[in-house]
């Protein structure tokens, strides 16, 4: 079954959903596009790895190195006239490097198939793209390379939690999606999208004069709802960020009632 939404839905923002959400969004949203766009374009998914150390106290200290190369001090005597050679010594202090985790967070990118240059990428962001820190920044750093160079480039956001990634004049709004078009740079288009409103069709620009794909990003997430069975277990939980109270009220109204 669908979501119970009529946009999206608040409770796939929980930690425990989001990242499997994001991981099922972006292969079904290539597909959708690799079906429009093929044979001029290819459509692959290619991913960002963002490497985070772990908080002080999930430290851990560092194994041993191979005890069987030696733990004495004593002089290791060779074939008779040959030099003479020492063992590895113990040695005398231990110390802790910080324990790190790997995250990697797919994404769309277009290709033009004669000469396999990159044209479009598309991205759905996530926690680590709009929390302060030096994943915001790597992912910054990328997001102004595509923007100086001939790439379009297409920001599906569908997080209220977190910074609004860097745009003038952008409206207030529960979620959005950026299109910025190589040729209208630094203009680019933007659609608003809050809480109770369907998600939009967006335009994926690819080369002219070839027309834009669309992405139906409502038909793209109701079908991830249903194939992951999220109504199973998200409903166990509360939206994060915090809904208003208005906004609890009206959700609340639409969850799916719990079997017999």
């Amino acid at each position: 079954m669908p979501s119970p939404f009529p946009g999206m839905n608040p409770y796939l923002e929980q930690e425990d959903a989001w990242h499997d959400f994001h991981e099922r969004f972006i292969p079904l949203a290539a597909s959708t596009l690799g079906s429009q766009l093929r044979p001029r374009y290819i459509v692959k998914i290619d991913e960002h790895i963002f490497v985070h150390e772990l908080a002080a106290e999930t430290r851990r200290s560092i194994g041993r190195a191979d005890v069987s190369l030696g733990r004495t001090s004593q002089a290791i005597a060779s074939e008779p006239g040959s030099a003479t050679v020492t063992g590895l010594l113990e040695a005398p202090a231990r110390v802790r490097l910080p324990a790190v985790d790997h995250e990697c967070l797919s994404y769309v990118e277009i290709l033009d198939r004669r000469n396999r240059e990159l044209v479009t990428v598309v991205e759905l962001l996530s926690p680590s793209n709009k929390q302060p820190g030096p994943d915001r920044e790597q992912y910054v750093a990328k997001r102004m390379e595509l923007l100086s160079g001939p790439v379009h480039l297409v920001e599906i956001d569908l997080l209220r939690g977190g910074l609004p990634l860097p745009a003038a004049g952008r409206p207030g709004c529960s979620y959005s999606v950026l299109v910025s078009r190589v040729e209208r740079r630094l203009d680019a288009d933007f659609w608003p999208i809050m809480l109770r409103e369907r998600l939009p069709v967006i335009p994926i620009p690819v080369r002219a004069p070839d027309s834009d794909a669309q992405l139906d990003l409502q038909a793209v997430l109701h079908q991830v709802y249903d194939d992951a069975g999220y109504a199973d277990y998200i409903y166990e939980g509360a939206p994060k960020p915090r809904l208003t109270d208005e906004d609890a009220d009206w959700a609340q109204q639409l969850l799916p009632q719990p079997p017999g």
